[in-house]
């Protein structure tokens, strides 16, 4: 029952989303297998907003999202009472976890089976107007998208660079969403295994999850649109 009212919502919000709003979309040149699909990687976090995206999927993929999708939540997000609501009906798989390495990241990771598909945002918190975090530091990589990556051997990872939604809306600034703007973003599918076995060091050591959050890194300051 939980995985129709997701299926539901996400339909509604993908044509009520097109009503509204026009993409801009960098397509990667060979077209997107979705049923393939095990991790989706959004970059450049500015908005809570960023479900309008979903008006780019087929409806296929979304019915597998509502079913499949896992997905980390700041707890600060979901102890809101209308937000944290919408979320989860939005998606029953998104959990709600600290920003500490504790027991919730943990039962995260638990959640993830062979057929999951699982979303991340791996900077951890969201741009605000000034391009930094809420505190005024750099935007940077998390390490806990490597603990997600070690345990996946098969599949696509989808690189979705966002282009900002900061003309929709400003975290902390205003409660409604500007309509009528462009939503920009540029998309990457690579094989999860070839992403992985790039990097000259072996999966796990030190060197290759320092390569890895510096590649990242790289995509986040250079991939996005402009």
């Amino acid at each position: 029952m939980k995985s129709w009212i997701s299926y539901f919502i996400l339909l509604s919000t993908k044509y009520l989303t097109k009503l509204f709003y026009k993409y801009q979309i960098g397509w990667p040149k060979e077209r997107i297998k979705w049923d393939e699909i095990k991790l989706i990687i959004l970059l450049n976090h500015t908005s809570l907003f960023e479900f309008l995206y979903v008006g780019v999927m087929p409806n296929s993929f979304l019915h597998k999202l509502s079913k499949r999708m896992v997905a980390p939540a700041a707890d600060k997000t979901m102890n809101r009472p209308i937000v944290g609501l919408f979320f989860k009906l939005f998606n029953p798989g998104i959990m709600s976890i600290t920003r500490k390495r504790d027991e919730t990241w943990t039962d995260f990771l638990d959640s993830i089976y062979d057929d999951s598909v699982i979303l991340i945002v791996p900077e951890g918190r969201m741009k605000r107007a000034d391009g930094m975090d809420v505190s005024g530091n750099k935007m940077n990589i998390r390490s806990g998208i490597l603990d997600i990556l070690m345990g996946l051997q098969h599949g696509k990872i989808a690189f979705a660079y966002s282009g900002g939604l900061h003309h929709v809306q400003i975290p902390d600034k205003s409660l409604f969403p500007n309509l009528f703007k462009t939503l920009k973003m540029n998309l990457e599918v690579l094989d999860i295994d070839a992403y992985k076995t790039q990097f000259s060091a072996i999966i796990g050591s030190e060197r290759w999850k320092e390569n890895i959050l510096n590649d990242l890194q790289f995509r986040l300051e250079n991939k996005t649109p402009i």
